[in-house]
């Protein structure tokens, strides 16, 4: 039987709303000491923002976290899975995708996040992206 990705995904990701400052999103992350948010709208699954999207569309084009929207920097619309879907499903949608991590939902509400490294744990635990992975993070 396939594996469900809700067995490898990170539950109750750290969310945002649309309206939300990306400096609110990146103080999100500062506080989970997490890489990306869920940006939600009214409860639902809206986009995703990570560090890079701040670092490269808000910093690097040198606009104001405090004024930027969430909205604005995030990327939305974004690919995602059900917490039923397989772990072979993320692997196939991070290979076509080229993407590094998938939202997955339940009713259209945020119930998790699986990322690239998950899935190397899962499936390659001697890979050197495992090993990265499975570090405790740099604080």
């Amino acid at each position: 039987m396939a594996q469900s990705i809700r067995e490898v995904m990170t539950a109750d990701p750290r969310t945002v709303d649309t309206s939300a400052t990306v400096a609110d999103a990146a103080r999100e992350m500062r506080e989970g000491d997490v890489g990306s948010v869920v940006v939600v709208e009214n409860g639902n699954v809206a986009g995703i923002l990570t560090d890079r999207d701040i670092a490269v569309r808000v910093v690097a084009q040198g606009l104001d976290p405090d004024a930027t929207r969430v909205s604005e920097a995030a990327t939305m619309r974004p690919t995602t899975l059900t917490v039923d879907q397989t772990v072979d499903d993320a692997i196939r949608l991070v290979r076509e995708q080229n993407i590094r991590r998938i939202l997955v939902v339940q009713d259209g509400r945020p119930a998790g996040i699986v990322s690239l490294g998950d899935l190397a744990i899962e499936r390659d635990t001697d890979s050197a992206l495992a090993d990265i992975a499975s570090e405790p993070a740099n604080n």
